[in-house]
């Protein structure tokens, strides 16, 4: 028998969720992803000290460039042990500005590219707010294709499908998590409320000819990953990919095209606005989100402003 993870890669794009170089040598995904959380965790690693150093000289004191260039360079040695794509993250403090992640996104992009790194490998990584998903639509029109993150409500994924967006993240473990501490319910199988979103998503866009790539992202367990076995893909962090490496047991595909679901539906910026209002869930988790993000962005900054 094979392990869990390699039935898995039969019928699922396996992406690593980390910046550790060796973890993703070691585990082999087809694309990784990173965010300011795990470019703040490599970068404390003694293994990127040198690079830290580097990026900080090239920078020249602007430490929001040089958290660019580490972002960019992590990305750069994460593709050369990777065949597909690097996701990076817009910081996160912009989500609410369209111009500003336009010119965020564009300037990563420059930087990739000046780094011999083509866009074709690279997803620019914007939170689904309105905003992200209007500067995600002008970058697929670019030929500069998103990833839209911290993803949380059936209304987001409507509103990036019409966008065209190259990929959505639904974060599976935060939703368990806010429904856990709500109701304190322990949730399993089909049954956990994160499994049951991504599958809804995943069917809506499968039933209307979305083209969109709906990627699962945020596990706490095996359980839940298993339960989304045959989702376009799953971002796994390096300890679940390892659990998966190490289990012998077997695997079914529970999600493929075909299955019932609800019709097409558009969604402009006031329905959006409201169906976002009316999800307590997707709103609390979406700014708790956004702030965990923009606070590891600051600590990042702060360790480079340290190493000055």
């Amino acid at each position: 028998m094979t392990s869990k993870l390699e039935q898995l890669k039969k019928f699922t794009t396996v992406v690593a969720d980390t910046g550790d170089i060796d973890a993703i040598t070691e585990l082999k995904p087809v694309d990784a992803t990173t965010n300011p959380s795990l470019l703040l965790k490599a970068a404390s690693i003694p293994g990127y000290a040198e690079l830290v150093k580097r990026t900080l000289q090239e920078s020249k004191g602007d430490l929001g460039l040089a958290c660019d260039r580490f972002s960019v360079a992590v990305g750069g040695g994460i593709i050369k042990a990777i065949p597909g794509r690097i996701s990076t993250e817009v910081d996160a403090r912009l989500s609410f500005d369209e111009a500003a992640l336009l010119g965020k996104a564009h300037q990563l992009i420059e930087l990739y590219e000046a780094a011999g790194v083509k866009r074709d490998r690279v997803l620019i990584k914007l939170a689904s707010t309105w905003e992200g998903i209007r500067a995600a639509e002008k970058l697929e029109r670019e030929g500069i294709q998103t990833n839209l993150t911290l993803l949380f409500s059936f209304a987001q994924a409507q509103a990036c499908a019409d966008a065209g967006v190259f990929l959505i993240s639904p974060f599976v473990g935060r939703i368990y998590d806010w429904y856990k501490k709500s109701t304190g319910e322990e949730y399993t199988g089909a049954d956990d409320p994160g499994v049951k979103s991504v599958t809804r998503i995943y069917n809506y866009y499968k039933a209307n000819d979305y083209k969109t790539v709906v990627m699962g992202a945020s596990f706490r367990n095996l359980n839940q990953i298993e339960q989304l076995a045959g989702c376009d893909r799953l971002t796994i962090s390096p300890e679940l990919l390892q659990k998966l490496a190490q289990d012998q047991g077997s695997l079914e595909q529970k999600l493929k095209p075909g299955n019932p679901s609800e019709p097409r539906q558009s969604l402009n910026e006031a329905q959006f606005r409201w169906a976002s209002n009316e999800d307590a869930m997707a709103t609390e988790k979406l700014a708790e989100g956004i702030r965990q993000f923009a606070r590891d962005q600051e600590k990042l900054e702060q360790l480079f402003a340290s190493k000055a």
